[in-house]
C-alpha cells in the first residue's frame, strides 16, 4: 500500500517550514521562510500560500491532508488561532478554514506541544511509554501530555499551557505578567533575561543563539544567563514530575541545542524540588528526533486526528 503523503505546516514564532511528509514520518521536502510576526496576518497568509503552492506544485501524488503545528492558545478542532503570545496580532485567526478555502484539501491542527508530544510518542524517546510531557523550549515554551497512551488537550484546548505559569514574582515578560515560566526559560525569555541581568552588557535583546556561543566558549556573563534560566527550568520540571508523574520529559528545540547550558543546574534543582517518587521515575531527555522535531511535528495532526496510523 502506498504512503499517504501529508503536507504539514510548523507555524513558529521566527520561522515556519512547509514540509511534504508521510504517515510513517518520513519528510520527503522541505521549505523554509521568517515568519515575520510582527506583521500583519494577510500578509503571511499570503506567503504560506505561496510556499504550500510551489510544494504542491513539486508533490507526485496530492496529498492526503494539511497538517499545521502552531502555539497556542487555539481552539483545535476549529483550528482557531487566538492570540498566541509569540504571534501578536493574531487575534481569532480561523486558519483551518481559511486553508480549507485555499487548497480544497482536509486541514488539521494543533498545538505545537501536542504535536511535539505526538511526533516523540509515533517515532522518537517517547516510542513504547504510555505517559510523557513535551517541552517545546522554541520561540516560546509550551507543553503537550500523552497520559495513559491518549494526547490529553484539557476542557477547553489549553492543557500544556506551562509557559503560563509564574514562576517567579518579577522577571522577564510573556503572556503580560513578568515572571512565566516562558519569561524564564523560552527563547525569547533568555533573550530578555540576558538584557535584566546585564543591562549594560546587553542593552537591548541578544539572540539566543550568540548567546549560546558565547556560553559554549566560557564567557561568565553568558553562563550565568542559562544557569538561571536553567534552575527556573528545574523548578519548571519538579511542578511537572509532581503534578503529572510522568516516566519521561522530554525537551525540544532549546532542549537539543542548548541543553548542557541549561542541564546541570535544571537537573539540580530539579532532584531538590520534587518528590523523589515522582523524580526517580521520571527520565528527562532531549528529543530524540533532534532538530527534525519540528518538521515531523507537523505531520502529526493529521496523523492523530486523521487516523492515518
Amino acid at each position: 500500500m502506498p504512503s499517504k503523503h501529508i503536507l504539514g505546516l510548523d507555524i513558529g514564532g521566527t520561522k515556519s517550514a512547509v514540509v511534504c511528509g508521510t504517515a510513517e514520518g518520513e519528510i520527503l521536502s522541505r521549505t523554509e521562510f521568517p515568519t515575520e510576526a510582527g506583521g500583519p496576518f494577510q500578509d503571511y497568509f499570503q506567503r504560506l500560500c505561496e510556499a504550500i503552492s510551489a510544494t504542491l506544485r513539486s508533490m507526485e501524488d496530492e496529498p492526503k491532508a494539511i497538517s499545521v503545528s502552531i502555539g497556542g492558545p487555539l481552539d483545535v478542532l476549529q483550528g482557531i488561532i487566538m492570540s498566541p503570545p509569540n504571534l501578536p496580532g493574531w487575534d481569532d485567526i480561523p486558519l483551518k478554514q481559511l486553508l480549507k478555502d485555499r487548497f480544497n484539501l482536509p486541514v488539521y491542527v494543533e498545538h505545537d506541544g501536542n504535536a511535539g508530544a505526538l511526533a516523540e510518542y509515533y517515532f522518537g524517546a517517547g516510542k513504547g511509554k504510555r505517559s510523557i510531557v513535551f517541552l517545546t523550549l522554541g520561540t516560546g515554551l509550551g507543553a503537550g501530555l500523552i497520559l495513559d497512551g491518549r494526547l490529553y488537550r484539557g476542557t477547553s484546548y489549553v492543557a500544556g499551557e506551562i509557559g503560563h505559569i509564574r514562576i517567579a514574582d518579577d522577571g522577564p515578560e510573556s503572556y503580560g505578567k513578568k515572571g512565566s515560566l516562558e519569561g524564564y526559560c523560552s527563547g525569547n525569555g533568555i533573550e530578555k533575561l540576558a538584557s535584566i541581568l546585564f543591562p549594560k552588557r546587553w542593552p537591548d535583546p541578544v539572540s539566543t543563539r550568540e548567546l549560546g556561543a558565547l556560553a559554549k566558549k566560557g564567557d561568565a556573563d553568558a553562563v550565568e544567563v542559562f544557569n538561571t534560566s536553567g534552575r527556573y527550568l528545574g523548578r519548571g520540571l519538579a511542578i511537572i514530575a509532581d503534578l503529572i508523574n510522568p516516566e519521561m520529559i522530554i525537551l525540544g528545540a532549546l532542549g537539543v541545542r542548548m541543553g548542557p547550558l541549561l542541564m546541570k543546574a535544571a537537573m539540580e534543582v530539579f532532584k531538590k524540588e520534587s518528590l523523589s517518587e515522582a523524580s526517580n521515575v521520571c527520565e528527562i531527555v532531549p528529543a530524540r528526533l533532534g532538530e527534525k522535531i519540528g518538521d515531523i511535528a507537523a505531520l502529526c495532526a493529521a496523523i492523530d486526528q486523521g487516523g492515518m496510523r
